[in-house]
């Protein structure tokens, strides 16, 4: 790849929007995009908080803080998912959908961005309460939600059965049926086949096209997975299909290495049967969660938090090729560092992109009422992985900058055509 100059500022940012702003300045300055422009992608279109009163199992009355905030519409309408845990707040949030506008532009959908959650530890709930939060919840957002509107979906600490409980008390909310005001749902109640590995196999996906760029052999590459949840999972098992070695995995039990690979079928069958962790798997020598990110592996892939790879880290990173398989992994102030380094890092807005593109085929199904099996959905999923990552590479060269900004510039053309192709009004 071409020697990458520019990238974004090293200076702190201790705003999650704060970052995606970042990262946004640069490419705009290296585009060219218009200062009208750029300013109406800095301000999101909505922002929503509400508070959400429900009765626990105790007997008492909690009240729960909720948020959705739309991002953008111009493209169509916003996509993104709706996350539970005790950090959710509005900045995060705010960052998170306009990643989504990012994220769905480079992907090439016909979408927006949003971004939803609740602040609260659904660990520590039981299914009733987590069902009359989420209904709740709904019912608050009932004027955002919509199929041609806002479209949310699982995110962390949220899955199928949540999107289920979120269908059902719209429905009854709005008198009809409308399985596509969400996506991420059970197949058996319009999900799409293929959805519950989409993120893994975009981050699989990813990989080897990134690979192919650097000539290496995937029979030849050791790769360390930082995250066991859906994302990380699916992801670590995809890659070693391929003949990847997995030297390296961990959740937020355990981190584990073996430098002779992990057997990522037994790691799986670990977990399904331990309550979805990886304390106790005896698959690998238990390490410290920083020694893994800076393990001696080819690829990397965080699929966990965001601001896990930090100036620190970076610094001490020994893959060669970074795959963002979580939302914002690595702070800006480490993207000079890796650029320096020659670390080819794939974006979060085009590597974890296979979720949303397969979010975006179950909203077709639904429209249409027709429904396509497994191998129609991965074969349009990596067809439309490959396209983007052409794309995004492609633009890193044109501008001589790094992939990250390139994916940035991808969007930022698309997102600049929709506004001034519809008007300023």
């Amino acid at each position: 790849m071409t020697t990458k100059t520019n990238t974004a500022p090293a200076e702190q940012h201790e705003s999650m929007f704060d970052a995606v702003l970042a990262r946004l300045d640069v490419a705009a300055k290296i585009y060219g995009l218009s200062d009208d422009v750029a300013n109406i992608l800095r301000n999101p279109q909505k922002q929503v908080k509400v508070s959400i009163p429900v009765m626990m199992d105790n007997g008492k009355m909690q009240v729960f803080e909720g948020f959705r905030t739309v991002h953008s519409t111009i493209l169509g309408p916003s996509k993104g998912g709706i996350r539970y845990a005790m950090d959710v707040c509005d900045d995060e949030v705010k960052a998170l959908s306009a990643w989504m506008t990012f994220k769905c532009a480079v992907a090439n959908l016909p979408y927006g961005g949003g971004k939803g959650g609740i602040k609260c530890n659904p660990r520590e709930m039981s299914v009733g309460e987590l069902e009359r939060l989420t209904k709740a919840y709904t019912v608050a957002m009932a004027d955002v939600f919509g199929v041609d509107r806002d479209i949310p979906a699982p995110d962390m600490g949220t899955s199928g059965r949540e999107m289920a409980w979120l269908v059902d008390a719209y429905n009854k909310t709005h008198r009809g049926d409308f399985p596509g005001v969400t996506t991420g749902k059970p197949v058996g109640l319009g999900g799409s086949l293929g959805r519950d590995a989409a993120t893994g196999r975009g981050v699989m996906i990813s990989t080897l096209a990134a690979l192919a760029k650097m000539k290496l052999d995937p029979k030849n590459v050791t790769a360390a997975v930082q995250g066991f949840g859906n994302v990380g999972s699916h992801a670590a098992r995809l890659l070693n299909e391929q003949g990847i070695k997995i030297c390296a995995i961990g959740d937020h039990t355990a981190t584990l290495w073996n430098e002779k690979g992990i057997d990522i079928k037994a790691a799986l069958d670990y977990v399904k049967a331990n309550g979805n962790i990886l304390k106790g798997f005896t698959g690998g020598v238990e390490i410290k969660p920083s020694e893994l990110l800076t393990a001696n592996v080819d690829v990397l892939v965080p699929a966990a938090l965001q601001n896990v790879i930090t100036e620190d880290v970076a610094n001490n990173i020994k893959a060669k090729l970074i795959i963002e398989g979580a939302n914002g992994p690595t702070t800006p102030e480490a993207d000079p560092i890796l650029q320096q380094k020659g670390v080819i890092v794939v974006p979060d807005i085009l590597a974890n992109g296979g979720g949303v593109t397969v979010s975006y085929f179950e909203w077709v199904q639904n429209k249409y009422g027709h429904y396509w099996t497994e191998a129609e959905v991965n074969t349009k999923h990596d067809a439309s992985m490959n396209a983007a990552f052409e794309n995004v590479w492609n633009n890193a060269e044109q501008y001589k900058t790094t992939m990250r900004i390139g994916a940035y510039i991808a969007a930022l053309k698309k997102v600049e055509l929709g506004i001034k192709a519809k008007g300023w009004y």
